[in-house]
């Protein structure tokens, strides 16, 4: 890496010195005039179209930030979760879907945060009145 003089390597030919870079000319994949928040607003807006949940703030941020992707099935059991929750009288409970942990409002059908296995491995859980295993 060449830093010299002030020279410094942009992220791309960083991405594209070690092989990382786009493959055979594809287009990016993210807008770059997108900010964050945008890009957030949108994640939320696909969890929520596939899953009919509402994810907080907070819990889309989650997800983006531990690199958190579910796939539809998953989405459809943590669903199924929190309507089984819902039905039970929890208010507020722990869904666990695979290796992932959400704490869920079932009243107005949140997710308030989520993890993954390494963020849940000495973790406590609190202020949860239930917990479903999906």
């Amino acid at each position: 890496m060449n830093i010299a003089k002030g020279n410094y390597l942009s992220i791309n030919q960083i991405a594209d010195q070690y092989g990382l870079g786009q493959k055979n000319g594809a287009a990016a994949s993210v807008r770059e005039d997108r900010t964050f928040a945008e890009i957030l607003a949108e994640k939320r807006d696909n969890l929520k179209e596939a899953s009919g949940l509402n994810f907080s703030k907070h819990a889309a941020q989650r997800l983006s930030e531990r690199n958190i992707e579910m796939s539809s099935e998953q989405l459809g059991r943590l669903a199924s979760g929190v309507d089984r929750a819902g039905k039970k009288g929890i208010n507020d409970s722990l869904v666990m879907v695979d290796d992932l942990a959400f704490i869920v409002n079932t009243k107005s059908q949140t997710v308030v945060t989520a993890m993954d296995a390494k963020d849940t491995k000495d973790s406590v859980f609190s202020n949860i009145d239930g917990a479903v295993i999906a």
